[in-house]
């Protein structure tokens, strides 16, 4: 049965010798020859590392004096049987967004399958993201499952160098180098804006995510994609930024109405964005779908209840959570087989129709 909790024991330890400067896997990965996946299985004793490759590991570990506590607890064979889910976000959103209701449905399924137990995180600001790692540096948790990563967000990295897994919910980049799952997000845009072009639409404007998150980039890139091909130009003046909220969709289509009161179609980059700007295009008089369409992303509960029911491109969310849970659970137990290229799965989406376009 999985436990879940909405913070954490404190903690005022940290990593037994840690110092700046300290060796990290890196290090040891380069002095060995080897990529860092193999250095992590072999110092959490992985029956599936060659002894050649063992013993070249644990001499670069003994010359530059890498010898992490989670080390220590790996060779003793000792597990917490405990995984933490980190959610940047305050409870309000994470209680009123279906996505990541979802995604922890998809996690927690998966984890009790495997009989470990969920730590369910709330990291709102830096102080506690610093407490959260003299967390993990205690080692409370066998590895660690990260969503709603912004592009800045130097925690992913922190989690590696004190030597614990850790896959992530999307990313923060194309080029990102911690294992993740993501779905297809340039994909969502085009199918958006190629079934608007399909139902007429001329006039496309986008509500964004806040763009210094790759999925809201990768959904732009993919309304942008769709414009180009289907013949449009793309315009600026219907491009708003918003942030994933409600209110977010209702700030950024006000200013899409001001800029541009002649469109006459809307991707918005999430349901809950699509709910704000359905609200404010009915107190402008805007029918829709008879004046303006409407597209939105997730196909969640929200998609489903609005008047009228919104088209939406829905990503497999509670996929996503069990298939992260399955990606750490075999890097714990060091069951990966080619470690030096950090595992990448992109989930297919698919647009479903309904009568607001």
């Amino acid at each position: 049965m999985v436990s879940c909790a909405l913070s954490y024991e404190g903690s005022s330890g940290v990593v037994s010798g840690r110092q700046s400067g300290r060796p990290t896997l890196e290090q040891v990965a380069a002095r060995a020859g080897v990529g860092r996946g193999t250095v992590s299985r072999v110092i959490n004793g992985s029956p599936r590392v060659s002894e050649q490759t063992r013993t070249a590991v644990a001499r670069a570990v003994a010359e530059l004096g890498y010898v992490p506590n989670q080390a220590a607890r790996a060779l003793a064979g000792s597990r917490t049987d405990a995984i933490a889910l980190v959610i940047p976000e305050a409870e309000a959103r994470l209680f009123a967004e279906p996505y990541f209701l979802d995604l922890i449905r998809g996690v927690s399924a998966e984890l009790a399958e495997a009989d470990k137990q969920l730590l369910l995180t709330l990291v709102r600001s830096e102080q506690e993201r610093q407490r959260f790692e003299q967390y993990l540096a205690a080692q409370r948790v066998d590895g660690v499952l990260l969503a709603s990563v912004h592009g800045d967000d130097p925690l992913p990295d922190r989690i590696r160098e004190l030597g614990l897994p850790v896959v992530m919910n999307g990313r923060r980049s194309e080029a990102e180098p911690v294992p993740y799952v993501d779905s297809d997000n340039i994909g969502a845009g085009r199918a958006a804006v190629a079934h608007l072009v399909g139902r007429g639409r001329s006039r496309i404007a986008t509500v964004t995510g806040p763009l210094d998150m790759y999925v809201a980039r990768a959904r732009l890139g993919g309304y942008r994609a769709g414009l180009t091909e289907a013949g449009l130009a793309p315009d600026e003046a219907l491009v708003s930024a918003g942030d994933f909220t409600e209110e977010g969709g209702r700030r950024a289509m006000r200013l899409l109405l001001d800029r541009s009161p002649d469109l006459d179609a809307v991707f918005a980059a999430s349901d809950v964005m699509a709910a704000g700007a359905r609200g404010v295009l009915r107190e402008a008089g805007r029918r829709v779908p008879e004046d303006v369409a409407l597209v939105g992303v997730d196909d969640s509960a929200v998609a489903r209840l609005m008047d009228p029911p919104l088209t939406s491109v829905r990503q497999p969310i509670e996929e996503m959570g069990r298939t992260m849970a399955r990606m750490l659970i075999r890097e714990i137990q060091g069951g990966a087989e080619a470690p030096e290229e950090p595992r990448r799965h992109v989930l297919p989406t698919e647009l479903i129709a309904r009568e607001s376009c």
